[in-house]
């Protein structure tokens, strides 16, 4: 079976004012990658404590603990990270660690945020969430896309529709290019410089929650899964 296994980064529950810690895999990503070829599994945090950091994160695991993680990464061809209210250590290290070994990887949402943060990067609250903070609208904003891109190949368009919830964005990544923007400048897709024939990819709106219908969107999961055939 030449399937390519896709490690999905689990996320805590945003728990931190009780004693219980839980981790989850959104529904959507794991049904987009077997929907286009791919094995989903879930990314553990080795951790027993949440630690969330946010720009702010440090390389701070212990050596078992670094060492179980990146186990868990050996298994796998490409790692996606998730969106999300909160942000944990491991997944800025994970976004690091897949960087410097030439993982294919995407972040999606808090996952932008994360590769960003991963190489350098810093977000900032932006100034008008209640326009881009839409949980339960498919579409909320079009975005204009570079056509030197890796991202526009991918796609196929200089615009598309897209979904949007989030009340962060990307300020600077030092490392990636702002490749895509809504009308309010906000960067909705970040890409590697220096990554040109793989793919390190971060987008700011939610794919998932339309592969199924718009082709634009599953053509991400599909050209990410392709890529970790390889």
């Amino acid at each position: 079976m030449n399937k390519p296994i896709i490690g999905i980064v689990s996320k805590h529950y945003a728990t931190y004012k009780s004693n219980k810690i839980d981790t989850f895999v959104r529904d959507e990503i794991k049904q987009a990658i077997f929907d286009n070829g791919g094995i989903a599994i879930g990314i553990l945090p080795t951790e027993s404590i949440i630690n969330y950091c946010g720009d702010e994160w440090k390389d701070n695991l212990s050596i078992e603990e670094k060492e179980n993680l990146i186990a868990q990464i050996k298994l796998c061809n490409g790692i996606i990270l998730q969106g999300g209210l909160e942000t944990d250590n491991y997944e800025s290290i994970i976004s690091k660690y897949c960087y410097d070994n030439d993982i294919p990887i995407l972040g999606i949402c808090a996952g932008q945020n994360n590769i960003a943060r991963a190489l350098g990067g810093t977000t900032y609250k932006i100034s008008n969430p209640d326009k881009h903070d839409k949980s339960f609208d498919e579409y909320v904003h079009n975005i204009k896309i570079d056509e030197s891109s890796k991202f526009y190949n991918i796609v196929k368009t200089t615009e598309m529709m897209v979904n949007s919830r989030h009340k962060r964005t990307i300020k600077d990544c030092p490392l990636l290019d702002k490749v895509a923007f809504c009308e309010d400048g906000y960067p909705d897709v970040i890409e590697a410089k220096n990554k040109k024939f793989y793919f390190y990819i971060g987008v700011r709106f939610h794919p998932e929650s339309l592969y199924a219908k718009d082709e634009k969107m599953n053509s991400i999961f599909k050209e990410f899964i392709n890529v970790c055939k390889d």
